[in-house]
């Protein structure tokens, strides 16, 4: 029996050859920058986390329920935790399966089919430890357990991703919020000044000093404007309603903060940042996990091509008598290795290699792919952010412009210089311009936001997954 045991570990230690290839990551396909003349001093690959970004204290207070109670996050969480399940039961089957077992049997045999001519009673009764034990010579086990681990890893990646995209969601539709709120506070305070000058026109044309077309284009400015306070209010009930599935529970719904718009609600995002902080996303890695697990399951189905050969034994005792099961002369053990090689199976084992090999192609294509598309993201974001800031500043100037119209047409129009529809005009332009600056204001908020995710901003303060599994494994 020691034998045995001996011989079982020195085939053990020969056990554990690898047939997976060795893992190059592809060659990026984009550029090292995003725009010519990057000073390189000032190269960064990681961001500053969400609270950190997001300045404002109620908004972080919204993400941090988020991140408690969204049901989205909590199915990606579900996910990781079933694949980890997998990858455990994939790593156990590297080891040897031992099961304890008991059986008894009590049997009586007619005389007719006695040799002795007279009926039988035996008994037989057993108390046995068995072991089973594929032994991985050629990595089939440890590959596809490999393969499982990169699973794993590409759903906790997965799972970040959600988390990044439920930040920048709820920040959005936070902001979305604001915005709609500002406008109908504007629209409310327009439709207001609308109502006096249609009421004041109503008059004048009562005593014949205002004609029925001023009257009637008074009349449309003035439901022209509920219309739009009619839009407003609704986009504001169904941002609160947006904004109450993301948290995932219900939230105190204060009064809108306009002013918030103008506020340094966000971080600056550094400058000079390299193409590498984009192996840093979430997608990215989940791409390149799913291409490791791709390349191991070729070192599976390369291990298929060669013998496997499995270990079975059990030892324990035997008796006829249940009395005696555990007496002296009761042992007994059995060993039963076995080889099993492959020879015919009509190309099955071949056509697995060539898919195996074909899905790494496919999955490194993929891949490329996710990272040209985080690229174009990211520039996108760049390109937008300079262009934001003057849209905004020639919109402001409008405004300003269109309020000081407002005021000269009110008092030339209250000393008889002008006619009402110049008041008209500038009322409604200045409604415009004032719509105008919160909407771009809000894009250049949003176009910000996207591009923190963009580039993969979050630093939730977790604790590398890979380096934990990987000190288990």
């Amino acid at each position: 029996m020691k034998r045995c045991v001996l011989s079982l570990a020195v085939v053990a230690a020969l056990s554990g050859c690898s047939l997976i290839p060795e893992y190059e990551r592809p060659a990026s396909p984009v550029p090292a920058n995003w725009s010519e003349g990057v000073d390189q001093g000032v190269e960064q690959t990681q961001l500053i986390g969400w609270r950190s970004f997001f300045q404002d204290p109620e908004l972080q207070r919204l993400i941090g329920l988020a991140l408690e109670n969204n049901r989205d996050l909590r199915v990606a969480a579900l996910n990781v935790q079933a694949n980890r399940a997998l990858y455990d039961i994939q790593g156990s089957e590297l080891y040897p399966q031992i099961d304890a077992n008991g059986n008894g049997t009590r049997t009586r045999t007619p005389h007719d089919l006695s040799s002795g001519g007279q009926h039988a009673i035996s008994g037989q009764y057993s108390a046995t430890l068995g072991l089973s034990w594929e032994l991985d010579l050629f990595g089939r086990i440890s590959s596809l357990r490999e393969q499982a681990l990169q699973d794993f890893l590409a759903s906790d990646e997965a799972r970040r991703g959600v988390q990044i995209s439920l930040v920048a969601d709820v920040a959005s539709t936070y902001l979305t919020l604001q915005a709609d709120q500002a406008l109908l506070d504007v629209t409310a305070d327009t439709l207001k000044a609308f109502e006096e000058s249609y009421a004041l026109t109503k008059r004048s044309n009562e005593v014949g000093v205002a004609s029925n077309l001023q009257l009637a284009q008074a009349r449309t400015a003035v439901e022209s404007a509920r219309a739009a306070l009619a839009r407003y209010q609704r986009q504001v009930a169904q941002d609160r309603n947006a904004l109450t599935v993301l948290v995932g529970q219900p939230w105190s719904a204060t009064a809108g903060n306009p002013m918030l718009l103008d506020a340094p609600v966000l971080a600056e995002l550094p400058v000079g940042l390299s193409s590498e902080v984009l192996y840093s996303r979430p997608d990215v890695l989940q791409a390149e996990h799913q291409l490791l697990s791709v390349n191991a399951s070729i070192g599976a189905a390369k291990a298929a091509f060669f013998p496997s050969i499995s270990l079975t034994g059990a030892a324990g005792t035997a008796s006829s008598q249940l009395s005696d099961l555990f007496g002296s002369g009761s042992e007994y053990w059995t060993f039963s290795p076995s080889i099993s090689v492959p020879i015919f199976r009509a190309g099955a084992l071949k056509a697995s290699l060539d898919y195996a090999e074909i899905s790494r192609n496919q999955q490194i294509a993929q891949y490329e792919g996710v990272i040209q598309s985080a690229f174009r993201e990211v520039a996108d974001g760049l390109d937008a952010r300079q262009t934001y800031v003057d849209q905004l500043a020639a919109q402001r100037a409008l405004l300003e412009a269109s309020e000081e119209y407002y005021r000269l047409a009110d008092r030339r129009y209250s000393i008889g210089v002008d006619s009402y529809l110049t008041l008209l005009d500038a009322q409604r332009q200045l409604f415009e311009a004032r719509q105008s600056v919160i909407s771009d204001r809000l894009s250049q908020l949003l176009s910000e936001i996207s591009l923190y995710k963009a580039l993969g901003g979050g630093d939730f303060a977790e604790p590398g997954t890979e380096q934990t599994v990987s000190a288990e494994g």
